[in-house]
């Protein structure tokens, strides 16, 4: 993917930040500590896979999984200090299947609701918007903020699918109701289909919340051809995601978004997805003086 990004002239325009390990007290903002433990455990009896879900772990997977989530809070430090306007994540393990006391679908830790946590307790922030465009249902980051008004919660993903979830039905419970809007969409769907629907029922929802940060869980397995989904998206089609959200960034959130990478199992499709949302990021509408950022990718290695 980085490659990808390299070929198409991207790279040499993007500032590289290096990930650095979430602290125990970041990842316990969204996880229990007891499933920390587990996670641990599970690594140092040599599992193969963690034993609350099907994700697969080796030794060093707790650290690489704590470099994804730092990592992230160094993209989200570099927009909120102003030394960026936007930034890309491009890390691994994804994050959004991973609730505060499970990982499951090869995420451990949860990187985008880890960087919403960290926005409202380190910056003070009060209504972040989380949108998930990957072909799954991000699970885990609508059970983390059920109960929370202070995040909007919108995922548009393939149904029925994995992991089952992510009804119009659910919709937050508590002072939390009304804040997770799920967009379920059938198999076949096209980027025309998918825009179409953000508009109906995105923009509204963002106009009324007013986000102070936009975070995205990018998922590139929504792109035609993916071996893990079945929808139609194509490269020009992400990028035209990606400036409704920079649009929505810049008309409520003074531009500062964060996209974060989740799924995506083709990797010519995901480099060539990739590359159209990082053109779109350094070149949308809103761009400003400085290029934006995208991670260094330390923790795939």
């Amino acid at each position: 993917m980085i490659q990808g990004l390299e070929r198409n002239g991207l790279l040499s325009r993007c500032q590289l930040i290096p990930p650095r390990p979430a602290t125990e007290r970041e990842l316990l903002r969204c996880h229990t500590p007891q499933y920390l433990q587990r996670v641990q455990e599970d690594i140092l009896a040599g599992r193969d896979q963690l034993s609350t879900g099907d994700t697969a772990i080796s030794p060093h997977s707790e650290r690489t999984a704590r470099l994804a989530a730092g990592g992230v809070l160094a993209a989200v430090e570099a927009v909120m200090e102003g030394r960026v306007r936007q930034a890309f994540a491009v890390v691994r393990p994804p994050g959004h299947h991973a609730s505060a006391t499970r990982g499951m679908g090869f995420c451990i830790y949860n990187n985008v609701a880890i960087a919403a946590r960290h926005l409202q307790a380190m910056h003070g922030l009060e209504r972040i918007l989380i949108v998930d465009w990957d072909v799954h249902h991000g699970n885990g980051t609508q059970d983390i903020f059920w109960r929370d008004p202070t995040v909007l919660f919108f995922s548009s993903h393939q149904a029925p699918f994995y992991p089952g979830s992510g009804t119009r039905l659910e919709r937050g419970e508590g002072p939390g109701a009304g804040f997770t809007h799920n967009c379920p969409l059938p198999a076949g769907t096209t980027g025309v289909q998918l825009l179409a629907a953000w508009r109906e029922e995105l923009v509204p929802l963002a106009e009324a919340f007013s986000p102070q940060f936009v975070l995205i869980s990018a998922g590139f397995d929504s792109r035609g051809g993916d071996p893990l989904g079945d929808f139609r998206l194509e490269d020009g089609d992400f990028a035209a995601l990606t400036q409704l959200l920079l649009d929505i960034a810049a008309d409520r959130a003074d531009g500062r978004l964060v996209s974060v990478l989740e799924g995506g199992y083709d990797l010519a499709g995901l480099a060539s997805a990739s590359a159209a949302h990082v053109a779109t990021l350094l070149d949308g509408s809103v761009a400003g003086e400085q290029d934006r950022v995208t991670l260094s990718p330390s923790s795939l290695h």
